[in-house]
Formats: structure tokens, sequence, C-alpha cells
């Protein structure tokens, strides 16, 4: 095939180009000069007749059928872009080393699968909050590695730069130069 184009197949595709076809339009200033247009026709031949029931009931009837029309086209458009989101993240997420491919597919999760996730990720939060970047962190489990690591290089600081006379006395034979008992 020489298009980019894919050709579309038999009624669904006939919907779905007509479906495609229809949402530009009805985005575009035209359509909303299309529809304001209606209105004030409407309105303006109120008068003519003598604003009655009829006359109502044409406007109450054309709007309630596009509203009814739009809900779906609206829909199927959402549905669309919606899926082709999550399939370039889904790829975002893939192709980058040290993201959790968890997250693959994530939309697909049931609603108490996505809670945990989303639990999982509020701890990376509260652990990214003690480092000093938040971009520090690609996954929780390398975020908790990563604060266990920080905090023993801590200790291990405050203790070589305490003076040796000042130090407490420790039950840790291994603190004590390897000391047996």
């Amino acid at each position: 095939m020489t298009s980019n184009r894919r050709r579309r197949i038999g009624i669904g595709g006939s919907l779905e180009a007509f479906a495609h076809r229809v949402t530009g339009w009805a985005g575009s200033s035209w359509a909303f000069g299309g529809a304001v247009g209606v209105i004030v026709l409407w309105a303006l031949l109120g008068p003519f007749y003598r604003f009655s029931d009829t006359w109502q009931l044409v406007i109450n009837t054309g709007t309630t059928i596009i509203t009814f029309l739009m809900v779906f086209l609206i829909q199927r458009s959402q549905n669309k872009d919606s899926l082709a989101i999550h399939l370039k993240l889904n790829e975002i997420v893939a192709a980058l080393e040290g993201a959790s491919n968890r997250l693959i597919n994530v939309e697909e999760l049931t609603e108490r699968e996505v809670w945990t996730l989303r639990q999982h990720y509020r701890r990376l939060v509260e652990i990214a909050r003690h480092e000093d970047s938040l971009t520090r962190s690609h996954s929780i489990e390398e975020a908790e590695v990563r604060h266990r690591v920080k905090k023993q290089r801590e200790k291990q600081w405050v203790a070589s730069s305490v003076p040796t006379s000042t130090r407490q006395p420790t039950s840790d034979p291994s603190a004590r130069g390897g000391d047996r008992p």
C-alpha cells in the first residue's frame, strides 16, 4: 500500500471514515457558525409562527437528535484518542531504561490493582521527598535501595567524623575492629 492511510473495508470501515469526517467538521469554526445561524434563524422565525408549540418542538427535537448522535461521536473519538495516547506511553515506558514495566497497559488493570500501584508510587514520593532531587529514582525498588544506601552512608560518615575518644562502646564485634569476645 503506497498511502499512509489503511483502506477501510466493509460497513465498519465506512462508518469509521464517516465518523472521522464528521468529527473533524463538528469541531470546526464552520460548524459552530452554522449552529449559531440555525439558532438565530429559529429565533427570528418565532414571531412568524407566533411562538407556537410546533415552533418550540422543532428546535427541541432537532437539538435532542443532534445531541444524542454527538454523544456517541464524541465517545468514539475519545476512545480512539485515549487508546493512541496509551500506546504511545506504553512505548515510552518500554523504551526507557529503569522505568517500571508494571505501568505498561496499566489501563487494563482492575481498579484494585491500579489503587495498589498508586500506593506504591505514593511511597516513591515519600522516599523522593528525602532526596536532593525528585528525578533521581526510576522505580520503587530502586528508590528504596538508594534510600537505604544513602542512610547507611550518612551513618558511616557521622561515625567516622566523631573523634574516637567520644565514641560510645558498642556490642558489635565488627565495629570494634574485628575482636572476638
